[in-house]
């Protein structure tokens, strides 16, 4: 009772009261944020509207690969929506990823078998892969689900003409076409593919200044699209205004630089005005894009012969006549001999030109004739085959035992058929 009461040591009770703050602290807004071991941390999902957002914009930049990862980004955040997979189609097509575009046509149709784009997008990419008549089944289907789909009408202007150009169809098909570009206008003429299947129809018909000013106006709303610079440079080219063909040719180039085809057009343009190191170069970067492409291997061979490159030419140019396996491993395809194939014909003729000159004329002749059975109303080529025959019967007058040594390619050989588009 009278024990005495200790002073309260303050010093220790604000202590503990602050080590208790802090141990409250820590349980509450510390150890919260610390995830066990084990479970993946969260991060923030990006909503699919702004992937898709951000992929059309990436498109309108000519970024067309950043815009194909940015839409299956949005396709793996929400892939129940055709509309997406459709959107990523159109753009594979325009990156020439035709394959891959077909793909996503078809699965956009997975989730909706009646969606008339999907059908449409995937017979665009069929024509591109040389499948006329399954691409000409889809987009008839398109049109059957929405008559008034402006982009499926414009897509069948390019499946009819190609389907033309592939000698699968007669004329009829490019007047269809011509009906077919006016549907699209009539339903969207500020379209791009409505001024870019317009443009075709006129290169198709030879209306090649009316057909440079729409694919201008398809430029005019999207400049960063390689396939529209690649058209412009065509009909410059038809036109003899190579500069402006060679100019067009180098933006599709920078815009797409894995296509060979800037490659190969601006070989064949360099080629026509006589310039040979320069058309060669080409060639040999449009092979070194796609090496496995036996008409760039011909391509090139008709270069080497017209930079007096005999051997070189004869070794590229087989892979046209005969096939086999290439040097660097590649399986080429042969490409036959056939009436209205011009540019066939000049590998098959040039082929034939550079054996006559490494004397080699047992196969020389055997082109020769070959040239002449097949082709006989092709005068270029006949007149090349018997250039060929005319060499070799010098060769053995002269009694020729080693390959001749002008530096000059021949003239005939240097002639340029026809362009097509």
């Amino acid at each position: 009772m009278n024990k005495r009461r200790t002073k309260p040591n303050w010093f220790r009770i604000i202590l503990l009261s602050l080590l208790v703050l802090a141990a409250a602290y820590v349980n509450r807004f510390v150890v919260a944020d610390i995830q066990p071991l084990g479970v993946a941390t969260s991060t923030p999902t990006i909503s699919p509207e702004i992937l898709v957002a951000d992929a059309e914009a990436l498109v309108k930049e000519g970024k067309l690969i950043p815009a194909i990862d940015t839409y299956r980004q949005a396709i793996a955040s929400e892939p129940g929506d055709p509309s997406t997979h459709i959107m990523l189609a159109r753009t594979l097509v325009f990156a020439g990823k035709y394959e891959e575009a077909q793909i996503s046509a078809e699965d956009a149709l997975l989730l909706n078998p009646s969606n008339s784009m999907a059908h449409a997008v995937r017979a665009w990419a069929l024509s591109f892969q040389g499948e006329y008549l399954e691409a000409e089944s889809s987009i008839k289907r398109a049109l059957e689900l929405d008559p008034n789909n402006a982009l499926a009408h414009a897509y069948y202007v390019e499946i009819l003409i190609d389907s033309y150009y592939s000698g699968l169809s007669s004329f009829e098909n490019i007047e269809k076409a011509v009906e077919e570009s006016r549907v699209a206008q009539a339903l969207a003429p500020d379209l791009l593919e409505t001024h870019r299947a317009r443009g075709y129809v006129l290169e198709a018909t030879g209306n090649y200044e009316e057909a440079i000013r729409e694919y201008e106006a398809a430029i005019a709303i999207n400049k960063n699209i390689a396939d529209l610079h690649l058209a412009i440079g065509r009909n410059y080219r038809i036109l003899g205004i190579y500069d402006e063909a060679v100019a067009a040719f180098t933006s599709a180039n920078a815009l797409n630089p894995e296509d060979p085809t800037p490659d190969l057009l601006m070989s064949r343009t360099y080629a026509t005005i006589g310039e040979y190191g320069k058309a060669m170069q080409y060639a040999e970067s449009a092979v070194a894009d796609n090496p496995a492409d036996t008409n760039l291997r011909g391509n090139l061979g008709v270069m080497y012969y017209r930079n007096a490159y005999w051997p070189e030419a004869v070794q590229e140019l087989s892979y046209v006549v005969k096939g086999g396996l290439s040097e660097d491993g590649h399986e080429m395809e042969v490409i036959n001999l056939a009436p209205n194939l011009p540019r066939v014909a000049e590998y098959y003729f040039t082929y034939g030109l550079a054996l006559s000159r490494l004397n080699q004329c047992g196969e020389a002749l055997q082109i020769a004739q070959l040239i002449i059975s097949r082709i006989p109303s092709d005068e270029l080529s006949v007149e090349n085959a018997n250039a060929i025959i005319s060499r070799c019967q010098q060769n053995l007058e002269q009694g020729n035992t080693a390959p001749l040594s002008s530096p000059t390619p021949d003239s005939a050989a240097t002639a340029e058929a026809t362009p097509t588009p």
